[in-house]
């Protein structure tokens, strides 16, 4: 049979195999606009909207989704051609199942129609922002936690207040609107893996809306809400190994699918004064703190994959499943979450941290996900600091271990460098690339010029214990290969 192509005219043509949208989809509703339309939130927020239109007496629920980079102009390009459609395949060692999410109603691409997505932001009908902007996109100076009012994206915004090209620019754009047409502000959620990622943009964004117009700022902590919440679901890239799977498997042309696992969670803090949808009746749960469940995730999930992701490249590795193979680096991720991150984690309600842990590494070794190691490894120089470094201040307060950790910011530095010990090439993808990689082959095995960036390592640049076991990691890493390196931490 040949196959089809993915639009909502051929919906019924599908095989029977695979789940279409049980609602029916007509006019775009978008009370929620969705800014950075990457594959984790595909896989993940509009799947759970996806899952509530199922249900009746959602129909005023609806995305928009927001690209503002040039690269997601293919994504606008896709999702119109589609109507929006997309696949989702969940893969597991069971077996492939795909459905198609309808959620998203309507995309639009910021280059092209600046006042559009302005004035969809500003609509009385949108009551909820969404973001999954990377957590480099908060424009956070990692070594003092303020804002980076010098990064290129601000200066420019403050220039140019209403010509915007960043996120926060959009933000504050479409918010000076709302205000000037007298519209309470909507409400402003993260989704990106960052502790307290709703105090974080509520800082950030105030920050910066402060410099450009004190008034609107004032207007917008006094009115303004942004709740944290806590996300997951391993979610590849995509590539055209999938888009041939979804083509021979299921039968379906699509341009643009996102593969993942079969698990995902979501834990919302339940702040949404402009109303939201009832999530709870799909999977989510909302609570009035979501900290320790994020805690748990960023420090034993997000750090390991920092963990398991340098090294393995170093080793010649592409995916996940192959690194959690080796046993070494097996050893190395159950070993720091066991010995070094646990102890630090406060009680969670509802979660059993042995089997939390255990599920952890099944996850990492899913094979049919074949996560990619480079894509893990993408932004270092945010979420290093977000994801590791934590546990690593954390520790030192405590008279703790942070041997395994220091091993993972090594890993890190020496991936910098930019070939693996075969010479192959290990991509850098990272607003600070340049300079780290300056660095890193200006220091070679010394790692004293990167533990010196303070915007990112702030005061343990200046911690001993940290310092000299990060340096000593490293030295192994040149001075006796990576191998030895591991199998010496982990020993």
């Amino acid at each position: 049979m040949d196959a089809i192509a993915l639009k909502q005219a051929n919906l019924a043509q599908l095989p029977a195999n695979v789940a279409v949208p049980a609602y029916a989809r007509g006019a775009p509703v978008a009370s929620i606009v969705h800014i950075g339309v990457g594959g984790f939130f595909r896989a993940h927020q509009a799947v759970y909207l996806d899952d509530l239109l199922a249900l009746p007496g959602n129909e005023q629920w609806g995305y928009c989704g927001v690209g503002l980079l040039p690269h997601d102009a293919a994504m606008r390009d896709a999702m119109q051609a589609q109507d929006g459609l997309y696949t989702v395949v969940e893969r597991s060692a069971a077996g492939d199942t795909a459905r198609i999410i309808g959620s998203i109603g309507e995309y639009l691409y910021a280059p092209d129609e600046p006042q559009a997505v302005l004035e969809k932001l500003a609509d009385p009908g949108t009551r909820i922002v969404a973001l999954t902007i990377t957590e480099g996109g908060y424009y956070v100076n990692q070594g003092t936690g303020e804002f980076d009012a010098q990064h290129p994206d601000i200066v420019h915004e403050l220039a140019h207040p209403h010509a915007p090209r960043c996120s926060f620019g959009y933000l504050a754009a479409a918010l000076a609107l709302r205000h000037q047409r007298g519209l309470a502000p909507f409400t402003i959620m993260s989704c990106d893996n960052l502790q307290n990622n709703g105090d974080v943009t509520r800082k950030m964004l105030l920050a910066f809306v402060a410099l450009r117009d004190a008034e609107l700022a004032r207007w917008l902590a006094t009115h303004g809400s942004f709740p944290n919440s806590m996300v997951d679901r391993i979610t590849p890239a995509t590539t055209d190994e999938h888009r041939a799977l979804v083509r021979e498997s299921f039968g379906i042309i699509d341009a643009w699918p996102v593969v993942c696992e079969p698990f995902r969670q979501w834990v919302i803090e339940d702040e949404f004064p402009q109303g939201r949808p009832a999530w709870e009746k799909v999977g989510a749960q909302m609570t009035h703190d979501v900290l320790p469940y994020e805690k748990m995730k960023l420090r034993l999930l997000n750090a390991s994959h920092q963990a398991l992701c340098y090294i393995g490249m170093q080793l010649g590795y592409t995916f996940a499943h192959e690194a959690m193979n080796d046993p070494g680096i097996r050893t190395l991720v159950r070993r720091m979450m066991d010995d070094e991150v646990t102890p630090l984690l406060d009680k969670v309600d509802g979660i059993d941290l042995e089997l939390y842990k255990d599920t952890l590494i099944e996850r990492f070794s899913n094979p049919a996900v074949r996560d990619q190691l480079a894509r893990i490894g993408t932004e270092g120089s945010a979420r290093i600091p977000k994801f590791v470094l934590p546990s690593v201040r954390e520790a030192l307060e405590q008279g703790g271990a942070i041997t395994l950790l220091a091993f993972t910011v090594a890993c890190w530095f020496r991936y910098l460098e930019g070939h693996d010990e075969q010479g192959r090439e290990m991509p850098l993808s990272d607003p600070y690339a340049v300079r780290l990689r300056a660095l890193a082959l200006q220091g070679g095995a010394d790692a004293t010029a990167l533990l010196s960036l303070r915007e990112l390592f702030g005061d343990l640049s200046d911690a001993p214990p940290f310092t000299q076991a990060v340096g000593e990691a490293l030295a192994s890493m040149y001075g006796l290969g990576a191998r030895a390196a591991l199998e010496q931490s982990v020993a």
